[in-house]
């Protein structure tokens, strides 16, 4: 192997060698191999590409822009795969809420009914003792005081109850599970059109789940505690939906259009029908609510107070300083006690009063809602104009054409006070 290399190296060397020396000073030698040496075979090394083709470096490039895009598209996927399953827990907590709200909605409603009936059948029966306890037979008057002690009883009993009634008040209970089962069911309906109509995002999510909270805050479920107040200091529409944020910026317009569904025109009725949903239809649930707030506070009252009179007045029939006084209070006493019930929760005052809030708090949202429109300086961020106009519409209980003819009649120069038509037709 190393003569073998001598062999190939030295030629080479010498002719180098030669060409660095002068003409006329060159030596020639020769190098004889051994003639011992034996080259048993030929080697051949691997003979390298010198270039690569350039479609061999395309598919290479490709194959590499494939396999990231693969690898990309199984990501968002995955992403999105997520959103929905979120997406669909919500909805099936939604659908579970729902039905909850519905089950104990009627049971309260149950509590309302038999209350009500027991209240009243214990009044008047405590009254009718009291009066039979007061009617002089003698000497012999044993079971009259049996009369007189279970009057008192039943009175008590009645007086127990009508606090507790009035505190809970089952008729308004009712009406607000019977308010909640019907959001629910709303929320899981929207839940459903956001993933049939389009690809939800991570901000779906977070929407679906503020409104969730926001719906158990407005409608909680226990009892004691966390129930609602039944006699507020102030009467205020009752709200079940996020917070919308919005900010005031100046638009600017194109010959008078905006893009999106929107125009000069359209945001002119818009801002009328805001003017008149505060001035008529808002003001309008709140004022009545605060009359039939103290009509129930009247009553709350009453009931219990005229009962406990009742009771007292059957404890003291008989007594001979006192006359017929103690009779009349047990006997009337009680027949008013039994009127006061019914008034108050046969009526329902409190399942009124629960729906003037509800129906103040339905346009407070729609107020929200066209300020949260108006609010926002892109119009593309905006909900469709067209589509916006015909759902408030809708909500409102109205046609296009009459809605139009409201805005106008709500224009600027029309002064709050002379304002006598409201906005909503549907309640």
């Amino acid at each position: 192997m190393a003569a073998l290399q001598a062999q190939n190296l030295l030629p080479s060397a010498a002719a180098a060698a030669a060409s660095r020396v002068p003409y006329g000073r060159r030596l020639c030698a020769s190098v004889h191999a051994p003639s011992n040496v034996r080259i048993k075979r030929r080697i051949s090394l691997p003979k390298l590409p010198t270039n690569i083709a350039m479609g061999d470096l395309i598919l290479r490039e490709e194959s590499t822009a494939t396999r990231q895009r693969q690898t990309h598209t199984a990501t968002h996927d995955k992403y999105e795969d997520l959103i929905i399953t979120k997406l669909h827990a919500i909805a099936e907590a939604v659908a579970d809420r729902a039905e909850m709200h519905a089950i104990i909605g009627a049971q309260r409603n149950n509590w309302n009914h038999l209350f009500l009936h027991s209240i009243n059948s214990i009044s008047l029966t405590a009254s009718l003792m009291a009066g039979i306890s007061s009617i002089p037979v003698g000497e012999a008057t044993p079971h009259l005081l049996a009369f007189k002690l279970s009057s008192v009883i039943l009175f008590t009993a009645a007086t127990g109850m009508m606090l507790v009634v009035n505190k809970i008040q089952p008729s308004q209970l009712a009406e607000e599970q019977r308010n909640a089962t019907r959001l629910w069911k709303q929320l899981e309906r929207s839940i459903h059109a956001t993933l049939a109509l389009r690809a939800p995002t991570e901000l779906d999510v977070e929407e679906a789940m503020e409104k969730v909270l926001a719906l158990e805050k407005a409608y909680p479920l226990p009892l004691l505690p966390g129930m609602l107040e039944k006699f507020p200091e102030t009467v205020e529409p009752t709200r079940w939906w996020p917070k919308l944020r919005r900010q005031e910026r100046r638009r600017q317009y194109v010959n008078g259009v905006e893009r999106n569904g929107w125009s000069k025109e359209l945001e002119e009725e818009m801002m009328g029908i805001l003017r008149v949903l505060k001035v008529k239809d808002e003001e309008q649930y709140v004022r009545l609510g605060k009359v039939v707030l103290n009509i129930h506070k009247t009553l709350a009252t009453l009931g219990p107070l005229v009962s406990g009179l009742a009771a007292l007045g059957a404890g003291l029939i008989g007594s001979p300083a006192l006359g017929q006084l103690p009779v009349l209070l047990g006997v009337v006493g009680g027949a008013l006690a039994a009127v006061v019930n019914t008034l108050e929760h046969g009526g329902q005052v409190g399942m009124v009063f629960e729906l003037l809030r509800n129906c103040g708090g339905f346009y407070r949202r729609l107020q929200e809602e066209i300020e949260s429109n108006l609010g926002e300086r892109d119009a593309e961020r905006r909900e469709n104009g067209e589509l916006f106009e015909m759902k408030m519409a809708l909500q409102l209980g109205r046609s296009l054409s009459e809605l139009k003819d409201l805005a106008s009649y709500a224009s600027s120069s029309c002064k709050d006070e002379d304002i006598g038509e409201f906005a909503g037709k549907l309640f």
